[in-house]
């Protein structure tokens, strides 16, 4: 009986030394090497240059240089149910052609939060609130004119707020955006341009004698609609397209009026470091007013708002960091 007993605890220790995740015994993984959501950050900087040069060319020409630096930071957050995507976006162009001015080609500045959360992690659907922020860092001017400056730092500034549902598969690459209530604050922070009423503002009153009697104001609030369709694609080997459109409407003021702001950009890689990039801009706002020459030389009118678009070519390095 004593031997039958020693057996069966031989038999039983020996089990559970074979199989440790059964019986009493139970192992756990160590907690720090679990994965566990967290921040991922990146950096990444771009340079690109263009220049050409003459040297008794017979067809003519005239040498010039062009530069663009630009900058992106990005801070994301993910975990099953929440995730919160923040960037920070700088671009700065110059171009210097002989026998004439310094002119500027691009500048923006531009914050992004967009925080969501999934209530089923199965679902595609996000509750979603977003945060677009941007402005320009330096005085834009209409060429050659570079005495009266047409655009300052904070003049204009735009500032969208809101919340509503968004869907995406991947939120990366593809998405969909729907907010009925969004907060769009346009910020003109120079006393001569709001004076004049640019970019929606309303414009100072003014005696007979044109002095200003009340200053025109330097914010103009408006709550509307807005409607974005984010999407990434690689069309080619190394060559990935990313396409963004923006559509908002304020429910006071034109009711239907749809700003437009739309977006595509080509980046054709070469190697780590080389790459080119194509790109075209289109944007269209009611509160823009574009300045044409009047029938009095030198003097310009109201032209009214216009499609505004933007295209370009680069070739340059982009290092990530």
């Amino acid at each position: 009986m004593r031997k039958s007993l020693v057996l069966l605890m031989l038999f039983l220790v020996q089990g559970v030394m074979a199989q440790p995740d059964s019986l009493y015994i139970k192992f756990h993984p160590d907690k720090e090497k679990m994965e566990r959501p967290e921040w991922k950050q990146k950096n990444k900087l771009g340079i690109d240059i263009n220049e050409v040069a003459f040297v008794n060319w017979s067809s003519g020409g005239s040498n010039s240089i062009s530069g663009l630096l630009g900058y992106e930071y990005s801070a994301d957050y993910k975990d099953p149910f929440f995730y919160w995507k923040n960037n920070l976006n700088i671009r700065y162009g110059i171009n210097k052609q002989e026998s004439r001015e310094q002119r500027k080609t691009d500048d923006l500045f531009e914050i992004n939060s967009n925080l969501g959360y999934q209530a089923d992690k199965f679902s595609y659907w996000f509750y979603s609130a977003r945060l677009n922020f941007k402005t320009q860092l330096t005085d834009g001017f209409k060429y050659p004119n570079k005495e009266t400056a047409i655009s300052r730092l904070m003049a204009p500034g735009y500032l969208f707020f809101g919340g509503g549902m968004e869907y995406g598969k991947q939120v990366d690459e593809l998405s969909f955006y729907f907010s009925p209530l969004t907060l769009k604050a346009t910020f003109v922070l120079d006393d001569e341009l709001a004076n004049k009423g640019a970019f929606g503002v309303t414009p100072a009153v003014l005696d007979s004698e044109g002095n200003v009697v009340v200053k025109g104001d330097q914010l103009k609030a408006e709550v509307g609609i807005l409607l974005t369709n984010s999407y990434e694609m690689e069309v080619a080997q190394n060559i990935k397209m990313k396409h963004q459109v923006s559509l908002y409407s304020d429910y006071i003021n034109n009711f239907g009026n749809v700003d437009v702001d739309w977006r595509i950009d080509f980046n054709f890689k070469v190697n780590s470091f080389a790459r080119a990039t194509f790109g075209s801009h289109l944007k269209y706002d009611d509160d823009v007013k574009i300045s044409v020459p009047s029938d009095v030389e030198g003097e310009n009118e109201d032209g009214g708002s216009r499609v505004q678009w933007k295209q370009f070519l680069g070739v340059g390095f982009a290092f990530d960091f």
